[in-house]
Order: C-alpha cells, then structure tokens, then sequence
C-alpha cells in the first residue's frame, strides 16, 4: 500500500490519479476534511483502498498497524499558505508532523518522498542551488518558508538525506488546484478574471530597475511534476533534496500572454498595487538549479510554459468537468 499525505489537496489528488493511471488502487490517502468539498472534489474520480484523517494516520503509525502493509509514503500534505502567520500551527503541520513521519519511515526502512519547497530561499540572493551545504544558509522571507527550511535542516542534521527524497516545487499549477483560494495559481486565477471581466490583474512591481510584470517566477506544470516524482520512486537508490521546477525562470507577463492565447482573446493587462504586507516577502526572481536533478540521472523535459499552460486551460479548465 503506498500512502499520499494531503492526498485529497492539489499535488496529492494529481498523484493519486497518476498512480491509478499506472494500475494502483492500494493507496491510502491521508488529509483535513478530505472527504468534505470543496477537497473531496479531487477524489470523485480515484480509486483508492482507505482515507484517514491526519491525526488517525499518525495514531495507525504509532500503534504499528500499518508497519507490514505500508510500502511507502508521499508525503504531500502541509499548509501552503505563505500569508499564514500563526506559527505554532505552521510548526505542527510543517515540522513536527512531517518529523514523526520521517522518524517511521526510517524505523522501518521504508521509502519517504516529501515536499519542501522555494520558499525556502528567500528573496534569492544566495541563489537558488539545492547544495546541501547550501541549504542550512538560506533566510526564506515569510514563516511557511521557514518551516519548510527547518524540516530540510533537520532532514540534513540527521544524514537523512542518504535516505531520502526532498522536493523543492516551484511555482506549481495545473488540475485539481481549485479549492487552493488565494493560494491558486495565476493561471486558474487568470482565466478567471478573463471569463468575468475579459482581462488579468497583474501586481505592480515595487523594485526599481524591474518594470510592471516583469516579475520572473519559475512556472512548472503538476504534470511535469508527477513525472519527476515517480521518476525517483522508480529509482530507489536516489535520495537527497533536489529542485523541482522548470529550470527556466520566465515572466508574469509571458505567464498571462500564453492563458490568453489559450483561451483565444485579445491580451488585456491591468497593473494594480501590491499590497503593503507582502510587499517585502515577495519573491522577484525565481528559477530551480537543476544540476543536482540532472546528475541523479532525472533527464525528464519539462514542457514548454505555453504548452503547459494550453493543456491545463483547453483540456482541464474549458471542460465542463476540469478535475483529473
């Protein structure tokens, strides 16, 4: 049985479906309200052996009840609110669950894929290598991705990196990412804003030098993510925290020309103030180092970010039903 954490959430449900594209139905998946909507949407289509809530997957664990059964965990699931300011709950679902997981994991000697991400890099200046010796050095600029950091430092600290997989996503969209409010991606919340009122919203940029939605963020496709991520549970013997993104850092405005060449309308751009809050935790730069990833033999090619985005908006969004 293989387990997805927040396997109801936008990544978790992505790979279940993968997982029962490739003819498994043994998953176990793991999620807050899950089964609730707008969440239980994602799971309307999978086939899958048990849901529990996190707390019940901790308690199963604990009590070894599934020590025999379970092959592997995904571990997906985490609150990806990077307005969140309520530390003591980021630190309980980032950190410390995240930590009794791994500690499981390495008790019984079974396989443990997580997701960490680039916020942990702050605004970029110290760049944005996933060296190990580069890790403990990062400052990220808001608090989930701090507890993001502190789960890889501690994965670092232990030597568990020789054991097992960190996955930093970057700027992930695609299918399946509905229920994420504020935190959807530009292009679900692009299209929109062009179905409502016929044109996207953009923020100002605030940093001189770099003009209005000239703002570069690394943009990967959830389906170019899936691959990467069964690559290495097909691989076994790679272990360390890589990068996952494009490679290729590109513009908000190539972002918003390729949904609107999607959808099949004249671009309409308007450029609004960034609130103030956010204003000195947002990140101008992105873009993965994929050294690391190409020397683990990961050789996977990332799509196009048009490309990406014309799947995602013409065979999910323009569908009557856009859910994978």
């Amino acid at each position: 049985m293989i387990a997805i954490t927040g396997g109801a959430g936008f990544i978790g449900s992505c790979l279940a479906w993968k997982f029962n594209e490739l003819g498994r139905s043994d998953l176990l998946l793991i999620d807050d309200r899950g089964t609730e909507p707008p969440k239980s949407e994602n799971l309307r289509k999978r086939k899958y052996a048990d849901y529990l809530e996190k707390d019940e997957f901790v308690k199963a664990l604990s009590s070894g009840r599934l020590n025999r059964d379970l092959e592997a965990i995904f571990h997906l699931g985490a609150c990806t609110d990077t307005t969140e300011t309520n530390k003591e709950f980021l630190w309980d679902t980032n950190y410390d669950y995240s930590r009794r997981l791994a500690e499981w994991a390495v008790k019984e000697g079974k396989r443990f894929i997580y997701a960490s991400s680039a916020a942990t890099y702050g605004d970029g200046e110290r760049g944005y290598s996933d060296a190990k010796e580069t890790i403990p050095k990062l400052k990220p600029l808001n608090l989930y991705g701090l507890s993001k950091q502190v789960f890889d430092e501690w994965v670092l600290e232990n030597k568990l990196e020789k054991k097992f997989v960190g996955l930093k996503f970057f700027n992930v969209f695609g299918p399946n990412e509905y229920h994420k409010g504020e935190m959807r991606s530009m292009v679900h919340k692009g299209y929109g804003q062009i179905k409502k009122d016929g044109h996207i919203r953009l923020f100002k940029s605030h940093r001189p030098g770099i003009a209005d939605g000239e703002q570069k963020r690394d943009f990967v496709y959830v389906k170019d993510v899936l691959a990467v991520i069964l690559w290495f549970w097909s691989h076994p013997q790679a272990a360390g925290i890589y990068n996952l993104g494009t490679g290729k850092a590109e513009t908000w405005l190539s972002l918003v020309r390729a949904i609107f060449k999607a959808v099949g309308k004249p671009e309409q751009i308007e450029f609004v103030e960034m609130p103030a809050a956010i204003r000195d935790k947002y990140q101008y730069w992105t873009e993965a180092d994929l050294s690391n990833l190409r020397r683990a033999g990961c050789a996977h090619p990332f799509l196009a970010l048009e490309e990406a985005v014309r799947d995602y908006v013409q065979n999910h969004l323009e569908k009557p039903d856009p859910y994978l």
